[in-house]
């Protein structure tokens, strides 16, 4: 079977900086609309993703939020993300060491490394489930209810990852304002 294609691609701007490039990228994006495409289900993941937050402390979802980024290559969330951790005010040197948190533990108080590496355990659950000792030592710092909504937290990030990564989402566009 053959397959043809043609490259529908041309580069008429005149413009430069990652302004431009970002709006160029976007600009090219032929994937639907998630948002738009299936409302009903895009408005339940939001209602998701806020109800996983409640009573959880902002700069601890966003860690969450961004390793698990890190772990499935979404630079879309990765930047919006970092974005938001920013403006809630995290320090550039944790953001910059969420990556490497292990070797940089004195960064990260005992509840976020627990929480990260559980993150990394769910986020990456096809590469050995869920270890009993990453589970055990989350719940030794959140009691079952946060536990359960730090848990639900990474379900959503993880979903929102792939709906980013499958609708082909450009790093530095966000579309919630």
């Amino acid at each position: 079977m053959t397959t043809n294609t043609t490259d529908t691609t041309t580069d008429t701007t005149t413009t430069t900086g990652p302004a431009a490039t970002i709006a160029e990228a976007e600009a090219r994006r032929t994937r639907l609309d998630f948002a738009k495409s299936a409302p009903k289900v895009f408005r339940a993941i939001v209602g998701f993703d806020a109800a996983a937050r409640e009573g959880l402390d902002p700069a601890l979802v966003e860690l969450i939020q961004i390793r698990a980024s890190h772990l499935n290559h979404c630079a879309y969330c990765l930047h919006m993300h970092t974005n938001d951790a920013r403006k809630a005010g995290e320090s550039e040197d944790r953001l910059h060491l969420v990556a490497v948190w292990r070797e940089a533990r004195h960064f990260f108080t005992e509840k976020e490394q627990a929480a990260l590496a559980l993150t990394e355990a769910v986020t990456l659950v096809a590469d050995g489930g869920v270890p009993d000792e990453v589970y055990a030592r989350a719940a030794a710092h959140f009691d079952e209810a946060e536990l359960a909504h730090v848990l639900a937290l990474i379900l959503t990030i993880n979903t929102w990852n792939r709906v980013a990564l499958a609708t082909g989402k450009v790093a530095g566009t966000d579309e919630r304002r």
